[in-house]
């Protein structure tokens, strides 16, 4: 049986005060009970620390090395209580976030020098994942996820949501022409994904509903490589607006069918493991990367 923390601030105060009587004044507790636990302790060790009478208290060699050790324990406990409650209040530590390329490029890294500016005590450490990831057995403390969420024992927390736009470069607009009506898409180079269906559902109104499930001529597996495609004039696109915004303001991509548009959102979440209170650099993070977001509303 191992001796615990309390045994061995009850020992010290005892060594320290220079008695059991005002050792216990001094912890809150009963001389009976600070006697019951110099016993119970010695017991554990299965040796003496204390050779007591009813005048005096003397260590044995045994107590005087227990001591020393004790002491040192208890300082290093009470200094671990203090960085992590310093902690609590500043924010530190390695913090890992885990995301889709299109948005650890165009809305985390953008944001990196800000963020670390006001957080130089988090160590940040940013990986890419086009797949949904295991939290745990990547040892990732935040993931962003988009669009809806799968049932799951994660926590999430809303950070907001990006319109998406169909768009093409004015290069590929000026060859093929400007499709003014959803019908008029059939007639021109689609690009889509490989995987997930539902990302291959446009949302344009027409005839049937307010979401149009495309073919593709060309696809790809990343919302990176359809901007890049996109961006090189190969075809019609639809993305978000978080990845294609700069694009959108500089005349790289133009947007099209902005009328027939059904106005749908991508839902953007942060998921993470939560069993009690949340990691202030973890708030941190979330807090500056939702306000960012606020920027891709419109």
């Amino acid at each position: 049986m191992k001796a615990r923390s309390d045994e061995l601030q009850v020992f010290v105060s005892v060594i320290e005060s220079g008695s059991i009587s005002a050792a216990a004044e001094q912890v809150g507790q009963t001389p009976s009970a600070i006697s019951r636990t110099l016993s119970r302790l010695e017991a554990k060790l299965e040796t003496t620390l204390i050779n007591r009478t009813t005048r005096r208290m003397d260590l044995t060699e045994e107590g005087k090395f227990f001591l020393e050790k004790a002491k040192h324990i208890l300082a290093q406990m009470d200094d671990l209580e203090e960085r992590l409650s310093l902690r609590q209040h500043t924010p530190a530590g390695r913090l890992r976030i885990n995301a889709a390329s299109p948005f650890m490029l165009h809305a985390v890294v953008p944001y990196v020098a800000e963020f670390r500016a006001l957080y130089p005590d988090i160590l940040l450490e940013l990986n890419s994942n086009d797949l949904i990831i295991d939290l745990l057995e990547q040892s990732t403390d935040v993931a962003i996820r988009i669009g809806t969420l799968a049932d799951s024992t994660l926590h999430a927390r809303s950070l907001g949501s990006s319109p998406l736009n169909i768009l093409a470069s004015p290069a590929y607009l000026k060859t093929h022409g400007t499709p003014t009506t959803v019908e008029a898409l059939a007639d021109h180079s689609l690009i889509g994904f490989t995987q997930t269906e539902t990302l291959n559902h446009w949302p344009l109104r027409h005839a049937e509903g307010d979401r149009l499930q495309i073919q593709p001529a060309l696809s790809a597996s990343s919302g990176e490589t359809l901007r890049q495609l996109a961006l090189a004039g190969e075809g019609i696109v639809c993305l978000s607006h978080f990845m294609t915004h700069e694009d959108i303001r500089l005349k790289r991509l133009q947007v099209i069918l902005p009328e027939a548009n059904s106005g749908y959102r991508q839902p953007i979440h942060a998921v993470y493991y939560r069993n009690s209170q949340l990691a202030l650099r973890i708030q941190c993070f979330l807090d500056f990367i939702q306000k960012k977001l606020a920027n891709y509303a419109a």
